[in-house]
C-alpha cells in the first residue's frame, strides 16, 4: 500500500495569499499522481499533481469553475532526481500572471498551457480560492476526492505559509561549492494561522513551525531515509524496464517485483539508477523466493538496456559483463561461466554486493558472511570482473531479474543505503567508515553507498 498523510483544517486563514515548498522524489513516470490535495467538495479543490504526459499542474477550482489552471510545457522525467516545488499565490496583485506563480528548483516556470492545451488560466483580482478553510481536508500523495491517483515517492521539507506569498529563494539556495540548488534547513518566513512545517527530519509528521498543525498518516507506512535532496541515492529505474512483462516497483522504488506473465527466462526485475565506472561500492537485498519455483538472481550488469528488451536474458546468461547469484542452486556466474557455486537462498535472506572497479572485483555475501571464502577487504575470493569501460554501457549498475518462464515472480528489496528494507528497518546498523547509508551488515572498509555523495569520494 502507499503511504499517504493528512490533516483537517481547524480554523480559517487566508484564501488570496499562501505559499507550499516542498521536496519531491518523482520514481515514477507516465503516470497521472496527486502530489497535494486541499479538498472540501467535488467541485472545491486546489491541487497539484503530475499528468500521464509528465508535465506539472498546479489547479484551484471553487464550486467547479477553474480560478487556476497552469500545466508546465516542461516534463519531469526524472525517477532519481529530487525536484523543489513551490506554488505561490497572491489574488490582490494587480497583474493577472503574478496571482499565481511555480517554481521548479529554484527556477520560475513562465511556459504554461491549461488542461485542454489552452491558455493557462489566472484567478481574478480579490478572488478567494480554495484553501484554508475550516473543515477542509489536507492530502499528501493522495486525490482528496477519493479516487486514487497516489504515487511511490518520497518528500521531504514541506512548508506551508498562510497569508503570504514567497519565491523559492525563501526556502533554497544555490550550494557555493556545488553550484546545485539545496535546502534552507530554517527558512525565515511567517507560517501564519494555518502554515506548517512538516518532514523536517525524516518521517516526522509533528509539525515544526511553531503552530502544533500535526499530521498524521492516512495510510500505509511512512518511512525514514538516507535519500535526500542533498545526498541522492540510487533507486530501481523505472525507465530501464521492458515495453510488456514490466516488473513492480513500490517504496521509492527500492522493492521491485519480476511480472508473473510472458513465457521467455530472464524476466527482467530491474537495475539501479546510478551507475558505477570506479570506486567501491555495496548495497543489500532481502529476498522473497516464490515457493512454487524459486529461481531468484541479483547481481550486477554492465548491460541493462539489453537486459531489458531483449528475451530470455537473464544475469546468468548475459554476455555484457554481467553476474548473477542463482536462489534455487547458489551457482554464481560472471558473463555466462559459473564461477563457484554457493549456499543457496530463500525468504528472508539477505544478500551482499561488493563491487570493486579499481581493481575489477566483485563479491556476494549471505546473511553476513561472504561467499567462496571471500573478503572484499584484502580482495580475496573474488569474481575478476572487465573493467567498467569494457561494459556496453560504460559502467556496472546493481540489478535482478528471476530465471524462469513460469508465474513464479522474483522479489527483492534493495537496501543502497537507505537503512530499510522495504518498510522495515534494519534490525541493527553494521559499521560504515565512510558514514554514508545504513546498512544490515558491516561495509567492508573502503566501500560506500551508490549514492551522488559516494560517487564522488
Amino acid at each position: 500500500m502507499t503511504t499517504s498523510i493528512a490533516r483537517t483544517l481547524t480554523s480559517n486563514g487566508s484564501r488570496r495569499k499562501g505559499t507550499l515548498s516542498f521536496w519531491y522524489k518523482k520514481c515514477e513516470v507516465g503516470t497521472s499522481r496527486m502530489v497535494y490535495s486541499s479538498y472540501t467538495s467535488g467541485g472545491n479543490n486546489h491541487n497539484i499533481l503530475f499528468n500521464t504526459d509528465d508535465t506539472l499542474r498546479f489547479t484551484s477550482q471553487v464550486s467547479s469553475s477553474k480560478k487556476i489552471d497552469l500545466v508546465t510545457t516542461r516534463k519531469f522525467r526524472d525517477p532519481n532526481a529530487w525536484y523543489h516545488i513551490v506554488t505561490a499565490f497572491d489574488t490582490e496583485q494587480g497583474t493577472d500572471t503574478n496571482r499565481a506563480k511555480m517554481y521548479i528548483n529554484g527556477v520560475q516556470e513562465t511556459s504554461f498551457t491549461n488542461a485542454s492545451g489552452g491558455s493557462p488560466t489566472y484567478p481574478s483580482q480579490d478572488q478567494d480560492l480554495q484553501v484554508n478553510i475550516s473543515g477542509e481536508h489536507i492530502y499528501f500523495n493522495k486525490n482528496g476526492d477519493g479516487a486514487g491517483m497516489e504515487a511511490t515517492c518520497v518528500y521531504s521539507h514541506i512548508h506551508y505559509i498562510d497569508g503570504t506569498m514567497y519565491d523559492a529563494s525563501a526556502f533554497g539556495q544555490t550550494d557555493a561549492t556545488t553550484g546545485e540548488w539545496s535546502i534552507k534547513t530554517a527558512p525565515s518566513v511567517t507560517y501564519g494561522t494555518n502554515g506548517f512545517f512538516i518532514l523536517k527530519d525524516g518521517n516526522s509528521v509533528t509539525d515544526q513551525s511553531g503552530n502544533s498543525n500535526d499530521f498524521s498518516v492516512e495510510q500505509g507506512t511512512l518511512t525514514k531515509t538516507e535519500d535526500n535532496p542533498s545526498n541522492v541515492f540510487a533507486t530501481l529505474n523505472p525507465l530501464n524496464i521492458p515495453v510488456s512483462n514490466q516488473p513492480t516497483f513500490s517504496n521509492g522504488n527500492t522493492t521491485s517485483i519480476s511480472s508473473s506473465s510472458g513465457g521467455d527466462n530472464g524476466k527482467w526485475g530491474g537495475c539501479s539508477t546510478l551507475g558505477m565506472t570506479s570506486g567501491k561500492f555495496y548495497c543489500e537485498a532481502k529476498a522473497t523466493v516464490d515457493g512454487s519455483y524459486s529461481r531468484n538472481v541479483i547481481g550486477v550488469t554492465g548491460d541493462p538496456t539489453t537486459m531489458a528488451r531483449a528475451n530470455n536474458q537473464s544475469l546468468l546468461s548475459n554476455t555484457g559483463n554481467s553476474s548473477g547469484y542463482y536462489s534455487e542452486n547458489g551457482q554464481v556466474n560472471y558473463n555466462n561461466s559459473a564461477q563457484y557455486t554457493a549456499a543457496t537462498y530463500g525468504t528472508g535472506d539477505i544478500i551482499q554486493i561488493a563491487i570493486d572497479l579499481d581493481n575489477n572485483r566483485l563479491f556476494y555475501g549471505k546473511n553476513g558472511t561472504w561467499l567462496n571464502s571471500g573478503d572484499p577487504t584484502s580482495s580475496t575470493g573474488a569474481i575478476t570482473i572487465g573493467a567498467a569501460s569494457t561494459c556496453p554501457e560504460g559502467a556496472y549498475f546493481f540489478a535482478q531479474n528471476d530465471d524462469t518462464g513460469t508465474s513464479a515472480q522474483s522479489k527483492f528489496e534493495f537496501n543502497f543505503g537507505n537503512g530499510y528494507f522495504g518498510t522495515t528497518a534494519v534490525a541493527s546498523a553494521g559499521t560504515n567508515a565512510s558514514n554514508l547509508g545504513i546498512f544490515e551488515y558491516n561495509v567492508p572498509a573502503g566501500y560506500t553507498a551508490l549514492c551522488t555523495k559516494g560517487l564522488n569520494l
